[in-house]
């Protein structure tokens, strides 16, 4: 293991965020956001085999002999845990190690507007944070547990697959379940969870027609959910969950959804224009009156307006936000340009600060 832990060491110092290790070729770090190819030898399929089985136990490398994937978190002490995929590729094993500080930022510290913090303080209603892989999606719903942790009397519950942030109880009892350790499935354990007498409920993920439909039924029935969708807007996540059902239930769902709906946050990582770092664009909806109708109507490709029209309120477009960072000189133009989703708008932009 002496190897690999180097290797983690290397990444955690040049503040990497993933390690990819697969058979035949060297070792490569993800490093605000660009992959560095690391000066050491290729890797093989045997020395990646022998890394897992002094990872896990026996029945858990049986599992990836069988099925060709396995996710688990693993944690040297003292410096990161890391959530790990382990998977079968055309030239033998790969492996990729995600690094999960173990300090939990707040959300100053992780650059987000403070007012999302009151989303932590909600009694009930379900709140989405959204975004592609590694946009720091985890980091964010982190950071609002954490919150809660510190300022409710309360007791949480969390489904992840893997666990990631470790949470030690503060003011609120904190009991983490690990799907394929604790609990077969996400629906499985959202189901118990239910009986578990929970007041906020952290979903890993919603991937499925059956996460989805159990998350709406707790936030119905009086929690509050945190949990995250692969989308990248507002509407597209509401458009998202309501057609994963069959079209006979959707517009009873558009119903519940408008209900139990408190925030959207949708969010990307920008590399920062200095090169050190990154930093975080926003999306922000919240389940005002406007929203909630608009829900019900089938109308959220109208939704943008009303974000542009409620910012007084907090409310904003991924536009808007890549603007504010623009007008910072906190991300390139070019940058800005990629994850636009009005791009004559941002070129526009572009033109009037040259």
């Amino acid at each position: 293991m002496s190897t690999i832990d180097n290797l983690f060491h290397l990444l955690h110092t040049n503040l990497g965020s993933d390690l990819h290790l697969s058979a035949g070729s060297p070792p490569v770090l993800r490093i605000y956001g660009d992959l560095v190819r690391v000066d050491a030898p290729a890797v093989s399929s045997e020395e990646l085999m022998a890394v897992l089985r002094e990872m896990v136990p026996m029945e858990r490398v049986q599992a990836f002999e069988q099925s060709g994937d396995l996710d688990f978190a693993y944690e040297i002490p003292g410096l990161a845990r890391y959530r790990a995929n382990f998977f079968r590729q055309n030239r033998g094993v790969a492996a990729v190690f995600r690094e999960i500080p173990q300090r939990i930022n707040s959300v100053e510290e992780l650059g987000l507007p403070p007012m999302l913090r009151e989303l932590a303080l909600l009694p009930k209603g379900l709140v989405l944070v959204t975004g592609p892989t590694g946009s720091g999606k985890s980091t964010t719903l982190a950071a609002l547990v954490d919150y809660a942790n510190t300022h409710r009397h309360d007791h949480i519950i969390t489904i992840e697959d893997p666990i990631e942030f470790v949470h030690r109880p503060k003011s609120c009892l904190v009991n983490q379940r690990e799907i394929g350790r604790d609990s077969r499935t996400f629906g499985t354990a959202l189901r118990a969870a239910l009986r578990e007498d929970p007041d906020i409920i952290l979903v890993g993920e919603m991937r499925d027609l059956e996460t989805i439909s159990l998350a709406l039924e707790a936030a119905e029935t009086g929690h509050l959910v945190f949990a995250t969708l692969h989308t990248i807007s507002a509407s597209k996540t509401l458009d998202r969950i309501i057609e994963v059902f069959p079209a006979q239930e959707q517009a009873q769902v558009r119903t519940s959804l408008s209900e139990s709906i408190q925030a959207i946050v949708a969010q990307t990582l920008f590399k920062r224009a200095d090169g050190k770092g990154r930093v975080p664009a926003l999306e922000i909806l919240f389940g005002i009156p406007s929203v909630r109708n608009m829900i019900r109507e089938n109308k959220t490709f109208q939704l943008p307006s009303v974000l542009q029209t409620n910012r007084n309120a907090g409310m904003q477009t991924m536009d808007d936000d890549i603007e504010r960072l623009l007008a910072q000189r906190a991300i390139t133009p070019e940058a800005a340009l990629v994850h636009a989703q009005d791009k004559s708008r941002i070129r526009e932009s572009i033109a009037h600060r040259r």
